[in-house]
């Protein structure tokens, strides 16, 4: 399979996990841990059912799959999200030693991606990390678009 068409895959099955945030009522953000073309974990925000502020989806799928491998640094892992990350969550990247992070829709107020800030450059990342945005962007965004409309009763 084709690296593209993989990724597109991995970020619709994201996709999938953001569905499931929506119908729990939680901000639909959804995220996959791979290596290669194995799934290590997926999750979405969970922050409202855990009334847990990191219970991001990020934050999630990183203490998932390091339970699943037994070990807490996740290099040759890839990260793949709806949302840009947040500062947080790109600190928790960081401290797991992810290798790639994969999103859909940029975040213009909290991306901590290069929207807002990049916390993955040089200067502020002790190793490299490979960052990929817009992949399947539109679905991504429309996701939270249609959540937040909600919200508002728009």
């Amino acid at each position: 399979m084709g690296a593209c068409l993989l990724l597109r895959d991995f970020v619709d099955e994201a996709l999938q996990e953001a569905r499931a945030a929506l119908d729990e009522g939680e901000v639909p953000v959804g995220a996959l841990i791979v290596r290669g073309e194995e799934v290590l974990a997926r999750a979405h925000n969970e922050r409202e059912a855990l009334s847990d502020p990191t219970a991001h989806a990020e934050i999630l799928a990183i203490r998932r799959a390091a339970r699943r491998t037994g070990d807490w640094r996740l290099s040759g892992t890839t990260l793949i999200v709806t949302l840009e990350p947040c500062i947080m969550c790109a600190g928790a990247i960081l401290e797991a030693r992810i290798s790639r992070v994969v999103f859909g829709a940029p975040d213009s107020v909290r991306g901590a991606a290069g929207s807002m800030a990049n916390l993955f450059s040089r200067a502020h990342a002790d190793h490299d990390v490979e960052v990929t945005g817009g992949i399947l962007e539109e679905r991504c965004q429309e996701i939270l678009r249609r959540f937040f409309s909600s919200r508002r009763g728009v």
